[in-house]
Order: structure tokens, then sequence, then C-alpha cells
């Protein structure tokens, strides 16, 4: 039994961590589960994933803040400006996509993103319809931007003249965010019906889209899972002034394709932002480099070769020309000259850093916050008096914060998979676990038989008196004796069950029996196998 126990043990080590070893290396269940997860993660109606792309789960709420301009006449007179910060204004996302249509082979589907905002006022400073804001006057420089034009000049400077327009204006929060009439906005509209009479910073996008969209299912490959290949028409943009600027590229932002690797780039496109947006690292975030003054970025210059200092970016050409510039909020991550331009500027990474934490097993946020600022560019004209004294400048308007957190629900089905998950990939490590303690008994077990038979001492008689005297009596060892009389050549057999002290050496006729009797050079034996 000990015999079959010592053996066993070894032969079940050996065995299973031989085993452990090879699935580890060719990843056996590692490959299994990624197969599984790449075949479920496709965009197939009627499936759980469908649903949740369609109708995304996870609350979204955007957080709006505004720069007050507390000293205006000043400014006008060429004096720093110094605003503060109001906010934030709350809002929840209502999120779904609509006029859903799969292509023919099923590899594309397209649908548009609804959007509405409802008001959260346990999470907001104030009442939208009550507070006000004074800010600067976007549809005046954006009239202003037109002027530059021989034929419309003489007529927006008449219109100017008409109706008194100021640098500065007063609106509540909620005409600032979706719109209000404006009286030269109106007229100009006459002109350029391309040009709405309504203006607001997010005018047109309450319970609205954004614009029609083609993805990939992610059928021909998990790589391509919700990811844009058609926006309006268009496989590309036509704003910028470089073909790698103008593509389309990435997700909207909402879901991603799952096994996402550590030092895998992500792209996203936003059609609020006009631009393509890389996110790096294993807390996707966007990088300083993605505003930044250099080559890459030179096709979103506009016009061509006139590049603003690094962390903001003119949108102005898809913003019906208003002079409308981009940035982080309290220019974080932007050229000191912009933050040290305005008195109230206080970036800082925990407030103001956009990123996103995705589950690299399923491609779920898990965590996300979008941070922009909404900025205008402003300098003194001479031909046009409202602008006064004023300086050169990036003027803040206001920023907003985009965020969502994986709810309970969502959390705890998404950990019984990953759990799932890692039991099935832990299962080599496992098994050699398993082989690990069969060794160690393996080990105990020969330690002990070698307890029970130690080294060899020639003092000691190893062989047991039974088997002794059995193997005597089939003459397979024999026995020399000292006889006290001069007949040294007699020996004395040795009687059943009694031991004659020996030496002891192999019988002339010693037969296979005797392979397991170990003997010394002096006959002596040493152990029995």
């Amino acid at each position: 039994m000990g015999r079959c126990c010592f053996y066993t043990a070894g032969t079940l080590s050996l065995l299973l961590l031989v085993t452990s070893v090879t699935l580890l290396v060719a990843r056996v269940f590692q490959k299994a589960v990624d197969q599984t997860i790449e075949k479920n993660m496709v965009l197939r109606n009627g499936t759980e994933v469908f649903d949740s792309w369609e109708k995304p789960p996870l609350p979204v709420y955007t957080q709006f803040y505004f720069f007050n301009v507390t000293n205006p006449e000043e400014i006008l007179r060429g004096e720093i400006p110094i605003l503060e910060e109001v906010g934030p204004y709350t809002y929840r996302e209502l999120r779904n996509k609509a006029n859903i249509q799969f292509g023919e082979n099923g590899t594309t589907i397209s649908a548009v993103s609804n959007k509405a905002y409802v008001f959260e006022r346990n999470q907001s400073v104030g009442d939208p319809n009550v507070d006000l804001i004074r800010t600067i006057n976007i549809p005046l420089l954006t009239v202003v931007e037109l002027a530059q034009l021989p034929l419309l000049k003489k007529i927006i400077e008449a219109m100017l003249k008409t109706y008194q327009q100021k640098l500065f204006v007063t609106h509540s929060v909620h005409e600032l965010l979706w719109g209000y009439k404006d009286e030269i906005l109106s007229l100009v509209h006459i002109f350029q019906p391309d040009i709405a009479p309504n203006f607001g910073l997010f005018y047109g996008k309450n319970g609205t889209n954004d614009g029609d969209y083609v993805f990939l299912t992610g059928e021909d490959s998990y790589l391509n899972f919700t990811k844009i290949v058609e926006w309006n028409g268009k496989t590309s943009l036509d704003w910028w002034t470089t073909h790698e600027c103008n593509m389309i590229n990435g997700t909207d932002g909402d879901s991603f394709h799952p096994l996402i690797t550590k030092d895998e780039v992500l792209y996203v496109f936003p059609s609020d932002f006009c631009s393509v947006e890389g996110l790096p690292a294993f807390r996707y975030k966007v990088p300083a480099e993605i505003l930044a003054n250099t080559s890459e970025n030179a096709g979103f210059c506009i016009p061509e070769g006139n590049c603003m200092d690094s962390g903001v970016l003119n949108v102005s050409v898809c913003k019906n020309g208003a002079p409308i510039i981009m940035s982080f909020p309290h220019f974080y991550q932007a050229d000191e000259k912009f933050v040290s331009a305005i008195k109230g500027m206080r970036p800082n990474k925990e407030e103001h850093e956009t990123f996103v934490d995705i589950n690299p097993l399923t491609g779920i946020i898990l965590r996300a916050a979008k941070r922009f600022q909404i900025n205008t560019y402003v300098k003194k004209l001479d031909d046009f008096v409202e602008t006064g004294d004023i300086r050169t400048m990036v003027f803040p308007v206001m920023y907003l914060n985009e965020s969502v957190v994986i709810d309970k629900e969502t959390a705890s089905r998404l950990k019984s998979v990953t759990n799932t998950t890692l039991i099935v990939t832990n299962i080599p490590y496992i098994i050699m676990a398993l082989g690990v303690f069969l060794g160690l008994i393996f080990t105990w077990l020969a330690a002990r038989r070698m307890k029970e038979h130690p080294s060899y001492d020639p003092n000691q008689t190893y062989l047991l008196p039974e088997l002794v005297v059995f193997l005597t009596e089939q003459q397979v060892l024999e026995c020399e004796t000292e006889s006290p009389s001069d007949e040294a050549s007699e020996k004395k057999p040795a009687t059943p069950f009694q031991v004659p002290e020996g030496p002891w050496r192999p019988s002339h006729q010693t037969s296979a029996i005797t392979k397991g009797i170990v003997f010394d050079s002096q006959s002596s034996p040493l152990i029995f196998y």
C-alpha cells in the first residue's frame, strides 16, 4: 500500500506539472475565452449586446460651468479679464439609437444617436431659468467675422449702429445653453440663410441627433465592433487641410471593442469637437499632444499654416463661422500664456482631465469623464468701436463635464462574467498547484522510506530474520561461521527461525531472486529492495 501511494504520488505530480506548463504555454483556456468573447461581442438584433448599444443602460450626466465676467468696463479699457466660475448646472442625458437598419451582409448597421437633456435640480447650484450670466457676445463676434467680407461690411456696420450691440451681454443659463433669438443674427439670416437667427451654445442639440452614422457590427472582426465608417453620408470630413485630420476614426465613445491591450491606442470620433481623439494608456485619457502645436496637428490649422499655440483648437470652420476655440477646462495642458491672460483660471488634473476607464475584457465603460471648454477669439478692431481696446486673447465662456459611472446592477453582471473567466483561465495554475501538492506528498513519502531504511552500517543487520531464514533454506544465501574446533571447513546450517550471526554471502546457487539483494565487496548484505 505504501509503495503504491509512493509511486502514484510521484507519477501524478510529474504528469500534472507537465500538463499545466503545456496549457500555459499554449494558452489553451485563454484562447477559448477570447474566442467566446469575440463570437458574442457582435451587434445582432435580439442580443443583450445589441440592446445595450441601442439603449445604453448607464446614466450619463452633463455638468455645465459658466465664467461670469466681473469687470466688463475694465476689459474694454485693455485690462485683464476677471472671471468667476458659476456651476454646476447638471442635466441627465437620455440616449438611444433610432432608425436602425442592418446592412445586407450583417457587417454594417446605420442609425442616428438621439440625445435629450433633463435638468437635475438637486445636483445643481441654482435654477437655469433664473440665474443670469454676463458673458461675451458671441453673435456679435460672429457677425464681425462675417464683416471681413467686403459685400457685408457696410451692411453689418449699419446694423451694429442701429441695434447698439455691446461686447458683453447678460442672459439666463437656459438661454445661453439652449438658445435665444438674437436681433442681429435675425437680420444676417435674411442675407445668409445658413446663419441661424437663434444662438445658443447647444442650440439644436436637445431632443435631436447629431447626424446619420454607419457603424461596423464586429461580424467580420471583433476589432471593428461599433467602429464608425460613415457620418452624414461621408467617409471623411472636409473641414481640415490634410487627409489624416479629415479621417473618421474610432467609435462614438459609447462603447469599445473587447480584449483591449494595455498599449493599444483607442480612437473616438466626437462630432461636437469636429475632430478625432486618440486615447492611449490603460486608463485611457486624452494626452497633451492631442492639442499640441506639432507637425502631426498641422492639418487642424485654419487657415492653413495659421496654427495657434498648444492647448487650443480653432473649430470655427464647423461652427458656421463663429470664432469658437476649444480647449480643456481652465486651459488645462495648454500654453501658460492662455492661463495668465485670464484671472480665475486654475487648471488641475483631478477636475479637468478627460479620461475613460474600460474593462479590457469586454470593452465596457466603467467610468468616464469628457471635459472640454468653449472659448472665443477676441481682438481689437478699429472699424468696430464695440471691441474698445480689448486685448487679443482666447476668452473662456463655459466648460462641461460629461460623466458616467457604471451602476451596481451592470457592475454585478460584469463581475460575474469576469470571475467566471478568471476561474477558467486559471485552470492551468490550479492543475499546477495540485501537481506541487502531490509532489510534496511524494517528497514526504520518500523521506519516510529513507528514515525506515537508513544508509548502510556494517555493524547492523538489514534483513528481517524470517526473510534470512527463508533465503537460507532456499540455498540463496549461505552463512559462514567459525567453529571453535580445528575442523574449519565444516559449516553449521541455520535452524528455522534462528538467524545465524553471519557474515552472509550469495550462494553458488544464487538465481534471479538475489538481484534484489546488494552486497558490498566483503559479501555483506546492504539492503533488500
